[in-house]
């Protein structure tokens, strides 16, 4: 019975790994087939810089593949007022941010530069969303063919000095909502079934989410804050903790729309500044003691210590936004990297993209399960640091003297 169980697990191996070489083959001969002598030549030039940089930063809206692109609401106020549209008055009919927009309700102009929306003060008459083309108004400027999210340079209009108070949905925002929305839900789900079965063991979703709730209460906020103290910051590790790793493997799932929400820089500032805030109002007497006025130091050396002792208030959430950006965008960028090595190879002979495909596959597939872990791993350290920083913050006084008697009567 073993061996025929062997055998079948075997079979099914095989025939995974065969679908799954065939997939990489057919991408690859598609990506081939695309870059053909029958285009143009520049459309034959892959920058793998531009396409590395579009798919990691944030974005007004979702590209999925091809012309598939789903906008984003866009919503900005100016000294005229507010204006809300969609980021597809920026897109022309081949889906490329190369349009202006005019607003009917303020009059106000806009282009989409770098994802920046900014307001434009041009010569022209914009009643209309018209087509915006430098190179139709500068001799050395080149037509603009980059792909979606490669957005137009405004430098033949002046950018107004009109501060804007952008509060659009970029696709990190959209991503980020998501993910806390499905946080809510399962912990909801979570709870109403500890209600209905008070007796009975968890399955499914909710055996893995009590697994990990028990993982990151018994073994990242107790050590490091002890039990009382663990359940007064217990759900603020758990919610940063689940938020990302979820959003770490959402920046994951292939076709998805490539959300980078970990590898944001706004998204990890907001979550350091959380810490920071909970850390700094939560530090007792013996915490602030010992960052001003260290006590049993040398007043020489409190000099240099205390404000090392106060930079490291601000460092402590740096690092922890500093490493989860770099990482979550690391990883990205690497699997991008392989990516683009059977683009660039396939322009120049099918057979060497093909070559390239199955040797990029295998490192593309050995990298996505590492990213796997890192994901978790991402999560897990981010959590830990905050349960570390809270325990600092919050721990009791020792009495040293006590402590030395009592060991010298026993």
């Amino acid at each position: 019975m073993n061996f025929s169980a062997n055998t079948n697990k075997d079979k099914g191996c095989r025939t995974f790994c065969s679908l799954f070489f065939l997939l990489a083959l057919v991408l690859v001969s598609a990506k081939v087939s695309a870059s053909g002598d029958d285009l143009p030549a520049e459309s034959k030039k892959f920058n793998p810089g531009e396409m590395i940089m579009h798919h990691i930063q944030d974005a007004h809206s979702i590209h999925f593949f091809g012309d598939v692109t789903i906008p984003l609401p866009c919503i900005v106020k100016t000294e005229n007022g507010w204006d809300f549209f969609m980021s597809s008055v920026f897109m022309d009919e081949h889906h490329e941010f190369n349009n202006t927009y005019t607003s009917a309700r303020t009059g106000n102009s806009y282009v989409l530069h770098h994802e920046k929306i900014e307001i434009i003060k041009g010569e022209h008459d914009h009643s209309t969303t018209e087509d915006y083309h430098p190179a139709e108004h500068s001799a050395t400027a080149p037509h603009n063919t980059a792909e979606p999210g490669a957005h137009a340079d405004p430098a033949d209009h002046q950018l107004a000095t009109t501060s804007i108070l952008d509060l659009s949905i970029t696709k990190s925002v959209l991503g980020m909502l998501l993910i806390l929305s499905a946080v809510i839900y399962l912990f909801v789900r979570l709870a109403r079934s500890y209600q209905k079965k008070r007796n009975q063991a968890p399955r499914g979703l909710n055996n893995l989410l009590e697994l990990l709730v028990v993982f990151i209460r018994d073994d990242v906020a107790t050590p490091a804050l002890g039990k009382k103290r663990a359940r007064k910051f217990l759900p603020f590790l758990l919610t940063m903790f689940f938020f990302i790793w979820i959003c770490n493997l959402l920046g994951l799932v292939p076709f998805a729309g490539g959300f980078n929400i970990t590898g944001t820089i706004s998204i990890t500032i907001v979550m350091a500044t959380l810490v920071f805030v909970i850390t700094t109002f939560s530090g007792n007497k013996h915490y602030w003691g010992h960052i001003v006025w260290p006590p049993g130091i040398p007043l020489g050396v409190k000099i240099i210590l205390v404000p090392i002792e106060i930079a490291s208030i601000f460092i402590k959430p740096i690092v922890l936004m500093i490493r989860l950006t770099a990482n979550i965008n690391a990883g990205h960028i690497v699997i991008l990297a392989l990516t683009s090595l059977v683009f660039i190879f396939g322009q120049n002979s099918a057979t060497t993209g093909y070559s390239v495909g199955v040797a990029s596959t295998l490192f593309m597939v050995f990298m996505f399960l590492i990213e796997l872990l890192v994901a978790f791993l991402q999560a897990y350290v981010f959590t830990l640091l905050t349960a570390i920083y809270f325990g600092d913050a919050t721990q009791e006084h020792h009495h040293a003297p006590e402590v030395a008697g009592q060991a010298e009567h026993h």
